[in-house]
C-alpha cells in the first residue's frame, strides 16, 4: 500500500495551513511536510508545533532542511523538542540548503557538511552521545524517539548520500 505525503509550502495563513493539514490526516495521509526556506516563507517549526497540536497521526516533519541556516546542534534540540511534543511522530528531510542559500546570492552545503550535520542532528535529537569538533555532546533530556531522514537530492554525489545514510529519499523533477 501506498502512504501519502502532503507538503505545504507556507505561503499561506498558519490557520489555512493547520486546516489543510488536519484534513489530509482525515483522508488517511501519512505525512505532514512543510518547506524550509526563511527568507521565502514562513518558519516551519513554529507550523510544525501547530500541526503537531493539532494531529494524533500523521508524521510531521521538513522537507527541507539545511545544515547551514541553523546550527545543527539547534535543529536536533529544536527536532528532538517536537518529537516530545507530538509524541515521536517527527521525521527530518535535509538537504544542501539550494532554495534558502541561493535567495541570499550564497553556496548550498557541502555533501560533506550535509552528510556531518545528518549524523549529529539524528544522534542528538535520539538521545545518543555523538562528537562534533569540540568534544562529546548529548541531549540528555531527549525520550529517545526515532528521528527517520529523508534526504533530499537530485545529482549523483548527493543521491549516494541518501542512500549511504537516510531513511528515504525526497526527489525533485522539472
Amino acid at each position: 500500500m501506498l502512504d501519502f505525503a502532503i507538503t505545504l509550502k507556507l505561503d499561506m495563513a498558519p490557520e489555512r495551513s493547520i486546516a489543510l493539514t488536519r484534513q489530509a490526516e482525515e483522508a488517511g495521509f501519512v505525512y505532514g511536510w512543510v518547506f524550509d526556506s526563511h527568507v521565502l516563507w514562513l518558519e516551519p517549526y513554529p507550523m510544525l508545533t501547530a500541526m503537531a497540536l493539532n494531529t494524533r497521526r500523521m508524521r510531521l516533519g521538513t522537507c527541507v532542511t539545511n545544515p547551514t541556516v541553523r546550527d545543527p546542534t539547534v535543529t536536533a534540540s529544536t527536532l528532538a523538542t517536537l518529537n516530545l511534543l507530538s509524541g515521536g511522530r517527527m521525521d527530518m528531510g535535509i538537504g544542501r540548503g539550494d532554495s534558502s542559500r541561493r535567495v541570499l546570492g550564497k553556496k548550498p552545503a557541502t555533501i560533506a557538511q550535509t552528510e556531518k550535520a545528518i549524523h549529529l542532528i539524528k544522534g542528538l535529537a535520539e538521545g545518543r552521545e555523538v562528537e562534533d569538533d569540540h568534544g562529546p555532546i548529548q541531549l540528555r533530556w531527549s525520550d529517545g524517539s526515532t528521528l527517520p531522514v529523508w534526504v533530499a537530492a537530485y545529482g549523483p554525489k548527493a543521491l549516494a548520500l541518501a542512500g549511504r545514510v537516510a531513511d528515504g529519499v525526497i526527489l525533485q523533477f522539472g
